[in-house]
């Protein structure tokens, strides 16, 4: 690996299907002018487009493989650089296809995806070879597709649909040693890609295999959050000695609306009373058992948790002849742990999103933010000037997202939560109104009330305000109580059709707000001194073009782990002299931040667990010691996955005198009058 890349540093070099050449003048000529019209286009946009599109060709890929859909995505990004034609849906529920209308476009629906390969191969140079044993070849082949205008393929696909193999990645490079990957992309491609943007991209996902059944081993029915009922518990697993490939044991939250589901610190397994394994999660030790674990995340107590929707797998295998498999787990909250003989998931390369990353020619990367790989990361980090976006996620290893956007604000790098993001080349040239109109804000009288503002958070993902926002939206209940939505305002870059819905489809009691923490998930208690100013002017500009006032916003962690570090002047003056915002609502749980720093208004959000009843009963909780004199603020979080707003409208009509509702800039209105 080392002599391979030290090889391949020197300029002028590209790979080939043979070994390595010199790149062909007639690409390298269209290449020049592509990336010409390009760094034209991003001078102007943080989020640059490649054209308007006029006319698409759409399919639904949603039940196509993952290797499927990676060859349509990379093509898509070749041939929608040029100019946007290729439009895709992902998923069952249609959501792309919901959003199809807006982009303008004359449409032309496609029966058979594939066949679109052969529509548009001569517009492609041929296929970059991803290795299957090797998951990170996914996104150098990524990278490869975006500089060498190619598809990244699997050999069998270059045959069939008749693409010349431009690079061949199998056997380049080693499962286990990703550090050696990602710094060959640094050394070798990165000087030819361009530095405007960072991809950060699972390069594998996980799919579930139809029809596995599951039989259930324990559940708490309980709603435990407190670790209270934390215990070693010995499962049984001896009914599934019987399958061929091992045994595997699942975790997930039996109450999954409230996020505290299973936690386990410890596993040890037993085979006829001899440990045949012993590990704690986050360690090497339970690498190899852990078949998947990507829905879930490490906790600060070395141990594993799934919420909600989430869960994670282990694999065991006995030795021939065991007669009884015995699983000792610590384990606490919320749990509910199957077993099954069936392999329950497949892993396929993970396709989203790369369109945009090919089109743009950035590096394709995923480095865990901890350890060894995030000091790669940190090196990556330096070599692009501040607001430069990262777009794209973090693993869920020990650092996970906290760590990630940690070391990216450390390095004046923003976050754009974009890894599901699908069909960017599209939807960042639709020619769309974005308003720039502040919305008139209601008339209210101050009185001695506990005034409540709640807000959905999770705006800062693009994906999700293309994705889990527009079910939010379309539900009937929307409206009936006031709601602050955060959205991302560099959707007026990348997403001008889906920000100009949501501004043109809002009701009187829908406001929408600046997701966390401006132009970009970040925490700029982080960024550096020097370019935290560079972050608020970019946070302004993007406030300014969408009409926003208001920011829903996160700081750092503290150093012990428990809680966030709060706003201080230096954070809330360079808001405060480079945007228009009026308020800041900032992450913090318990919701006894009450601040005024630099002059500006910062308040804690709370947020209660559980549905509407026990959401009211919280907030009456937290009301106790107030005496009625003076009125009283409460910035309330509402859980975007979790809640709707049909669940907002039954809070609602919980919550009686001395409790009222209002939208965010009436909260902060009020609050300015109360506080002075």
């Amino acid at each position: 690996m080392l002599s391979r890349r030290n090889f391949l540093r020197a300029n002028g070099l590209v790979l080939t299907a043979g070994g390595f050449g010199l790149t062909l003048p007639s690409l390298a000529a269209a290449e020049s002018a592509a990336r010409s019209a390009t760094e034209s286009t991003a001078d102007a946009a943080l989020l640059p487009s490649f054209g308007r599109p006029t006319r698409l060709d759409a399919a639904d890929v949603s039940t196509l493989t993952g290797d499927d859909q990676l060859l349509l995505t990379t093509l898509q990004g070749v041939v929608n650089r040029r100019r946007p034609r290729l439009y895709f849906n992902y998923d069952s529920g249609d959501w792309d296809f919901r959003w199809l209308s807006s982009t303008g476009a004359a449409v032309t629906r496609h029966d058979h995806p594939l066949d679109l390969v052969g529509r548009y191969r001569d517009e492609v140079r041929g296929a970059v070879l991803h290795d299957p044993d090797v998951p990170d070849s996914v996104n150098v082949a990524t990278t490869l597709a975006g500089l060498e205008n190619a598809v990244a393929a699997t050999e069998a696909q270059a045959k069939e649909h008749g693409l010349k193999i431009i690079t061949d990645l199998r056997g380049r490079f080693h499962a286990d040693d990703p550090l050696a990957t990602h710094r060959w992309q640094l050394d070798t491609l990165f000087p030819r890609c361009s530095h405007a943007l960072l991809a950060g991209l699972p390069p594998t996902r996980t799919v579930r295999v139809d029809n596995v059944q599951w039989r259930e081993v324990a559940r708490e029915t309980e709603r435990i959050r407190d670790s209270s009922n934390r215990a070693v518990r010995t499962f049984d697993l001896s009914p599934e000695l019987t399958g061929q490939d091992g045994v595997y044991l699942r975790f997930q939250d039996s109450l999954g609306d409230d996020g505290w589901g299973a936690s386990v610190g410890s596993v040890t397994v037993k085979a006829d009373g001899t440990p045949i394994a012993t590990f704690t999660p986050g360690t090497d030790a339970e690498a190899p058992y852990l078949f998947d674990g990507i829905n879930s995340a490490i906790g600060g107590d070395s141990n594993r948790f799934a919420d909600g929707g989430g869960y994670f797998i282990y694999r065991f295998t006995a030795p021939a002849g065991t007669k009884q498999l015995l699983v000792e787990v610590d384990l606490w909250n919320q749990y509910l742990v199957t077993a099954t003989t069936t392999a329950p998931t497949r892993v396929e390369p993970f396709p989203y999103f790369r369109d945009y990353a090919v089109a743009m020619r950035a590096m394709v990367i995923w480095l865990p933010p901890s350890g060894e790989t995030g000091r790669l990361l940190d090196e990556i980090f330096t070599k692009v000037k501040p607001t430069t976006p990262y777009a794209g996620w973090f693993s869920n290893d020990v650092a996970g997202e906290w760590g990630g956007v940690d070391r990216a604000s450390q390095h004046g790098i923003e976050v754009v939560p974009a890894d599901y993001y699908m069909n960017a080349t599209v939807h960042a040239g639709v020619a769309a109104k974005v308003s720039d109109k502040v919305r008139p804000r209601p008339k209210a009288d101050l009185r001695k009330r506990v005034y409540l503002t709640l807000t959905f958070g999770e705006g800062d993902n693009i994906q999700y305000c293309q994705r889990r926002m527009r079910d939010l939206w379309d539900d009937p209940k929307r409206g009936d109580v006031p709601v602050n939505w955060t959205v991302s305002p560099l959707l007026a870059d990348i997403g001008p059709a889906l920000l100009a819905y949501y501004q043109r489809t809002a009701t009187a009691n829908d406001l929408l707000i600046a997701g966390p923490s401006g132009a970009g998930y970040t925490y700029p208690g982080s960024w550096p001194t020097a370019a935290l100013d560079a972050y608020t002017e970019l946070t302004g500009r993007f406030l300014r073009r969408t009409g926003m006032d208001l920011v829903y916003a996160y700081n750092q962690r503290k150093p012990e782990g428990d809680g966030w570090v709060p706003f201080d002047e230096r954070i809330v003056r360079s808001y405060r002299e480079n945007t228009p915002l009026r308020g800041i609502i900032q992450s913090w749980e318990t919701g006894d931040l009450l601040a005024r720093p630099a002059g500006l208004p910062v308040i804690g959000n709370l947020s209660p667990q559980g549905k509407a009843q026990e959401y009211r009963d919280t907030l009456l909780k937290h009301i106790e010691g107030w005496d009625g004199a003076e009125p009283l603020f409460i910035a309330g979080a509402i859980n975007a996955w979790n809640w709707t707003p049909s669940d907002v409208a039954e809070l609602g009509g919980l919550l009686a005198d001395p409790f009222e509702v209002v939208r965010g800039d009436t909260f902060f209105e009020l609050l300015n009058r109360a506080t002075g």
